[in-house]
C-alpha cells in the first residue's frame, strides 16, 4: 500500500490529507460534545451546523499556514506549532461566527475541549503517518541504514539532510550527554554509546556518522578509537564553519582521515610570530605547487603580504595553486599581488634577478625532491635539486639582500640512510655555513616528519587498496613514522622562521610515532571491513609485507644529538648540531656541482658520503642491480630511463 500512495501526484496526496483532516476534526468535535456532556450519545441539537463548519474554517487556515506543503516523511517536530496556530485561529473564527449569528445555549466548554482535541488529533495523525511511511520505506528500499553519533544541532541538521535524500535511512541517535539519552528527537531514540555494539549487531546498521564537528581532534580520536573495534564503517560530517555557512549536504560527509586518529589538538598560533616575516612584506615560496609549498601559500595569503611570488617547476602545479590563490584573494577581498614564475631553483642568476626585481624580503624554500625510492634511483637529480638548488637559492638571497630565508627540511636528514635524506642534511649544512659568514640574510631550517595527505603519503595509497579489495602492501611490520597535518606543519614553519637569529635548526614536535601496520588496520576497521590474519582467515583485506624500499629506515628521528632546547612555542624546539667550516665546504660543494653536471654517479655518491658523515647508505635486495647499472653504466637486467 505504501508504494501506490507515495507514487500518487502531489495534488492527490494533498487532497487525501485535506479529507483526512476534515474527518479528524469532525471526530474531535464529536468527542468534545461527548466529554462535555459525559455521554457516548451526545445530542447534536444546537451544535449540528457548528460541527460541520468547524473543519471548513480550519482547513483554509491550514492551507494558508502551509501545512499541506510539508512532506509527511520529512516533517519536522515543529509542525505541532503550525497545527496549534491553525486550530486556535479556526476556533476563534468559529466563536466569532457564533457570536454574529447569536447562537443560543452554546457551551464554551465544548469549544475549549474541541480546541485541545483538534490539536492532538491533527498532529497525531501526521506523526503516525510519518512513522508508518518511514518504517514501510525501510522495509522496501535499499538505502543504507545509519546511526548518528551526536544528537546536538549538527546531528539534527544531518538527520533532516539525510531524510531529504535517497541514500541513507537514519535509525537512531547516540550521544554522550546523559541528559538527552533515552529521549526521542524527530522520531529517533537517543541511546547511550555503551549500547552501540549491541545495537549494531541487532539492527544491521551499515554506517556510523560522527556528527560532532565542533569537538577537538583529541576528542574525535577518542570516539573513533572506541568505534574502531565495532567493524562498522565510520564517516564524519563537515566542520562547524561549513555547517554555519549552510553548506551541509549528504555529499559532504567524508571518510575518516588519519589525522582524525592522531588525537592531538592544534596549539593556538602566536599571531606576532605568524605575521612578523609575512604581513606587509614581499614573500617568495619555492616549490609553491607541492604539498607543503601550496599550504604555505594559502596561509601566507591570509596574513596579507604585499606580494607573493610563486616559484614552481611543474607547469600544472603552478597554474593550479595560482588559480586557487587568486580565487581565495577574491573571495576574502585580500589585496595581495600573486606572481607565478615557472622554472627550476638551480638557475642562480635568475634567482637573483627574481628576488631583486620583486623586492623579496622572505623566502620559504620548499622546493625539493622528497620521494625516497625515486631519489634513490635518481641520485644525481636529487642532489642537484635538493642541495645545489638550495645553495643557489641561498646565495641569490644573500646577493639580493633578502631578510629571512627558511629551508623546509625533513626528519630523513637525521642519520640518513638514503640520498634524499643525505641531500637535505647537506642543504642544512650549506645554510649553517652561509649563516656563519655573516650578511643581511637570516638563514634557518625547520625539520619535521611526514605530513598527512602529501603526494608521497601512504594514506591515499592504503585507501585505494582498501577500496579495491586489497591487499594493503606494507614494507615492514615494525616500520614507524611521525605524522603531522599539512596545515599544522605550515603554520609552525612560518612561526619557527620568525624566531631564527641565523643558522638554527628548528625541530617541530611531531607527537607520538605511529606504527604503519596499526594505522593500516585501523583504516580497514573504520571502513567497516576486517583484516585477514591468523585469527580471522575469513576477513576482507589482507596485509602483505613486501620488504623495505631503497634507502628506507624502520624508524625516523628528528635530532642528531641531544643538544636541544625549547622555544617560546611549545611545539617548536631549537637544536644545536655540528657544522662544517664554510671555506672547506664551499670548495667541495663546487666539486659536487661539477660532478652533477658531468653526471658522475660515483663521484656524487662518494662526495655525499664524505660531506654528510652520518650518511650510511642502505641497500635492499635487488636494489644492487640498479645501483650497479647506474654506477658502472652497464645493464644488469634493469632498464634505466
Amino acid at each position: 500500500m505504501i508504494k501506490p500512495i507515495l507514487k500518487l501526484p502531489r495534488r492527490h496526496k494533498q487532497l487525501i490529507a485535506v479529507a483526512t483532516d476534515y474527518v479528524v476534526l469532525l471526530i474531535a468535535f464529536w468527542t468534545a460534545l461527548a466529554l462535555r456532556f459525559e455521554t457516548m450519545n451526545p445530542s447534536f441539537s444546537g451544535y449540528g451546523w457548528q460541527m460541520l463548519v468547524a473543519p471548513l474554517l480550519a482547513i483554509p487556515v491550514f492551507v494558508r499556514l502551509g501545512l499541506y506543503r510539508a512532506v509527511i516523511r520529512f516533517m519536522e517536530d515543529r509542525v505541532v506549532f503550525v497545527v496549534a496556530g491553525g486550530v486556535t485561529l479556526s476556533v476563534v473564527l468559529l466563536a466569532a461566527l457564533m457570536a454574529l449569528t447569536h447562537t443560543p445555549m452554546f457551551s464554551r466548554g465544548v469549544l475549549g475541549i474541541y480546541w485541545l482535541l483538534a490539536i492532538v488529533y491533527v498532529g497525531m495523525t501526521r506523526f503516525l503517518a510519518r512513522s508508518y511511511f518511514l518504517r514501510s520505506e525501510r522495509r522496501h528500499d535499499a538505502r543504507k541504514r545509519v546511526v548518528i553519533y551526536g544528537a546536538g544541532r549538527s546531528g539534527m541538521q544531518l538527520l533532516f539532510a539525510l531524510r531529504a535524500g535517497r541514500d541513507y535511512v537514519p535509525v537512531a541517535f547516540f550521544d554522550d550527554n546523559p541528559a538527552i539519552q533515552e529521549a526521542e528527537l524527530a522520531g529517533l531514540r537517543v541511546h547511550p554509546p555503551e549500547n552501540l555494539p549491541e545495537f549494531l549487531a541487532a539492527r544491521e546498521v551499515d554506517e556510523v556518522l560522527l556528527a560532532i564537528p565542533s569537538a577537538g581532534r583529541a576528542r574525535k580520536a577518542e570516539i573513533i578509537n572506541r568505534l574502531e573495534g565495532l567493524h562498522c564503517k565510520v564517516r564524519l560530517v563537515p566542520s562547524m564553519s561549513e555547517m554555519v555557512s549552510g553548506n551541509l549536504t549528504v555529499d559532504a560527509i567524508r571518510e575518516v582521515d588519519i589525522e582524525d586518529l592522531l588525537g592531538r589538538d592544534a596549539v593556538a598560533p602566536d599571531l606576532s610570530l605568524l605575521s612578523r616575516c609575512v604581513s606587509g612584506k614581499v614573500v617568495l615560496v619555492s616549490g609553491a605547487g607541492g604539498s607543503i609549498g601550496s599550504e604555505l601559500c594559502r596561509q601566507i595569503v591570509r596574513l596579507q603580504p604585499v606580494r607573493l611570488v610563486l616559484m614552481e617547476l611543474s607547469e600544472f602545479a603552478l597554474y593550479t595553486i595560482e588559480q586557487e590563490l587568486l580565487s581565495l584573494c577574491s573571495r576574502l577581498k585580500l589585496q595581495v599581488e600573486i606572481v607565478a614564475l615557472l622554472g627550476s631553483v638551480i638557475h642562480q642568476r635568475r634567482n637573483e634577478r627574481i628576488m631583486a626585481s620583486f623586492g623579496v624580503q622572505t623566502v620559504y624554500h620548499a622546493a625539493a625532491y622528497k620521494h625516497v625510492p625515486l631519489v634513490e634511483h635518481n641520485p644525481v637529480e636529487g642532489v642537484r635539486n635538493n642541495t645545489v638548488g638550495t645553495r643557489r637559492m641561498a646565495e641569490a638571497a644573500l646577493a639580493a639582500g633578502v631578510e629571512t630565508f627558511v629551508l623546509i627540511s625533513t626528519d630523513k636528514a637525521v642519520r640518513p640512510t638514503n640520498v634524499m635524506g643525505a641531500s637535505k642534511r647537506l642543504s642544512e649544512l650549506v645554510l649553517q655555513g652561509l649563516a656563519r659568514q655573516g650578511g643581511a640574510t637570516r638563514f634557518c631550517m625547520v625539520r619535521f616528519g611526514n605530513v598527512l595527505g602529501s603526494s608521497g603519503s601512504v594514506v591515499p595509497l592504503f585507501r585505494k587498496q582498501i577500496a579495491a579489495g586489497g591487499p594493503i602492501t606494507l614494507t615492514h611490520p615494525e616500520i614507524t613514522r611521525y605524522f603531522m597535518t599539512i596545515p599544522e606543519a605550515a603554520q609552525l614553519v612560518i612561526q619557527a622562521g620568525a624566531m631564527g637569529l641565523g643558522g638554527e635548526v628548528f625541530v617541530l614536535d611531531m607527537g607520538q610515532p605511529v606504527r604503519i601496520i596499526d594505522m593500516a588496520r585501523r583504516m580497514v576497521h573504520l571502513s567497516g571491513l576486517t583484516v585477514i590474519d591468523e585469527e580471522n582467515p575469513e576477513g576482507d583485506i589482507a596485509i602483505e609485507i613486501v620488504g623495505l624500499r631503497p634507502g628506507e629506515k624502520l624508524y625516523e628521528e628528528l635530532l642528531i644529538g641531544e643538544n636541544v632546547e625549547g622555544t617560546s612555542h611549545p611545539l617548536i624546539m631549537r637544536a644545536y648540531e655540528h657544522e662544517l667550516p664554510w671555506p672547506w665546504l664551499e670548495e667541495r660543494l663546487s666539486g659536487l656541482d661539477r660532478a652533477c653536471q658531468a653526471f658522475d654517479y660515483e663521484k656524487v655518491l662518494e662526495m655525499l658520503a664524505t660531506l654528510v658523515k652520518e650518511y650510511t647508505p642502505a641497500r635492499h635486495g635487488d636494489d644492487e642491480l640498479l645501483w650497479r647499472t647506474i654506477v658502472e653504466g652497464k645493464p644488469h637486467g634493469v632498464v634505466v630511463h
